[in-house]
């Protein structure tokens, strides 16, 4: 298990700061790099790591520190410097916060969380030789078996940080799943909620009453050969848990779009657009930052995003986006190539709270830009009763239901005006854009009613098949 403790500064953390940190165990330690370069260790005699500490990062994007640790951070830039320590040391979290301390104290900053920050100097008393050293040296992992890549977090808010992006990476690149288990007082950020939404990987849940259960499904789980999988319940079915009861209506809602554009491969192709434009719509204003992995660090800039994404291809580019503090949004957006050109796939959630209407009557003409600017494929717009903030609670919630469905134009196409602009069952669409080449926009419901996705079914077998 690790423990995580950040230091934020004004200044950045240069080479003799990051080293007079580093010093908080005494000259008996040693420090390593790994990750590139990327990743300096403080480490026991033996080479055993005891802290990781990442790279420092520029937050240059508003109220982000503030969002992801629920931690008052004063405006403008800040450097962001994360140790993670392994706490089969006894020692190591306090050297974490020794290392955090002696940075906030030099350069003027704040320690999360506060709690840990100190500059004392900590020796290494422990028994290094009686601790069984870990079978992993990736600096995210915890637990490395022959299936399994487990990442033990305790704290409030689980980011899709570059750490957990390395860690699945890795992962997925040696045939294991990722299981990153927390204590039930955590949350997920919408981006880690996508990046585990396929199984096998997965959110375990460690409760002191319940035992463990998967923080997205219920499922009550145990640890068995190497791996958390579900417990079987009565004639083979999976047991939910306790624990993961619905949380109560606070009437707060999250409006979601997910959509893919596709855009000829040529030099002047500009990504990142469709987002830019659906915040527009939605929100009044572009997103406010974008990044690899949370925390999102830079400046929103449509040009740097396309230049990253071209430099990966032919490989896929995953990215995440943010919205300004005073409208909760979250995007992530995939890039990929593809025979047909270069594609976007997009979730975007707004978060709206009890006194606010999320702006559906701006769909349609959000959905006739798309398709006019942007080559929109498709776009489902959902709605969902969920926390305002965009932060996921190990806890049932109601799926999103359908509000609307948009064909773009160029997709309409193949199957014919009037085949999916009559569907035997409805929604009858509404024609946007000039006449010849349309985008068809269906509507499904108000969000509230779950009879849409019988709809919503009905319609995607329609336009399929016929």
């Amino acid at each position: 298990m690790t423990k995580d403790v950040i230091a934020l500064t004004p200044k950045m953390p240069d080479l003799p700061t990051l080293l007079a940190g580093l010093y908080a165990g005494g000259p008996d330690l040693g420090l390593n790099t790994t990750a590139d370069g990327a990743v300096v260790q403080l480490c026991a005699p033996d080479g055993r790591p005891l802290v990781s500490v990442e790279t420092p990062i520029l937050i240059q994007v508003p109220g982000e520190a503030t969002r992801l640790l629920e931690h008052a951070v004063e405006d403008g830039p800040v450097w962001w410097t994360e140790a993670r320590a392994s706490t089969a040391v006894a020692e190591a979290e306090r050297l974490a916060g020794s290392f955090a301390g002696r940075l906030a104290t030099v350069l003027g900053g704040t320690v999360w969380p506060p709690e840990a920050a100190s500059t004392e100097v900590v020796p290494l008393t422990t028994d290094i030789s009686a601790i069984p050293a870990t079978a992993t040296s990736a600096p995210a992992v915890d637990v490395l078996t022959d299936t399994t890549a487990v990442v033990i977090q305790d704290r409030p808010l689980i980011a899709m940080t570059s750490w957990l992006s390395d860690a699945l990476r890795t992962a997925a690149a040696s045939d294991r799943v990722l299981q990153i288990v927390t204590p039930p007082t955590a949350r997920l950020t919408l981006p880690t909620r996508n990046a585990l939404r396929g199984l096998p990987n997965r959110w375990v849940v460690q409760d002191p009453e319940h035992g463990y259960y998967d923080g997205l499904s219920g499922a009550v789980l145990h640890w068995k050969n190497g791996t958390f999988t579900p417990v079987p319940g009565e004639q083979g079915t999976t047991r939910v848990a306790e624990a993961f009861a619905p949380a109560p209506d606070t009437g707060d809602r999250q409006l979601i779009l997910t959509l893919r554009t596709r855009h000829p491969a040529d030099e002047n192709l500009v990504l990142g657009r469709a987002l830019d434009t659906a915040l527009r719509h939605l929100t009044g204003a572009p997103p406010a930052g974008w990044s690899t992995a949370e925390p999102i660090n830079l400046p929103w800039s449509t040009r740097q995003l396309t230049d990253l994404a071209r430099t990966r291809a032919p490989r896929p580019t995953w990215l995440v986006a943010v919205g300004h503090p005073d409208r909760p949004a979250l995007a992530t957006v995939r890039v990929l190539r593809s025979p047909a050109g270069v594609e976007e796939d997009i979730t975007l959630a707004v978060g709206y709270g009890d006194d606010e209407k999320p702006p559906l009557d701006a769909v349609e003409e959000l959905a006739t830009a798309l398709d006019a600017e942007h080559g929109l494929v498709t776009l489902l717009t959902s709605l969902r009763a969920a926390r305002r903030d965009l932060t996921v609670p190990p806890s049932w919630e109601a799926p999103p239901l359908p509000v609307a469905f948009t064909l773009g134009s160029a997709e309409a196409e193949p199957i014919g005006q009037s085949r999916a602009g009559y569907p035997p069952l409805g929604p009858t669409p509404t024609r946007l854009g000039p006449e010849g080449r349309q985008a068809l926009h269906y509507p499904l419901g108000d969000g509230a009613d779950p009879r849409a996705w019988t709809v919503f079914r009905h319609l995607i077998r329609h336009l399929k098949h016929g």
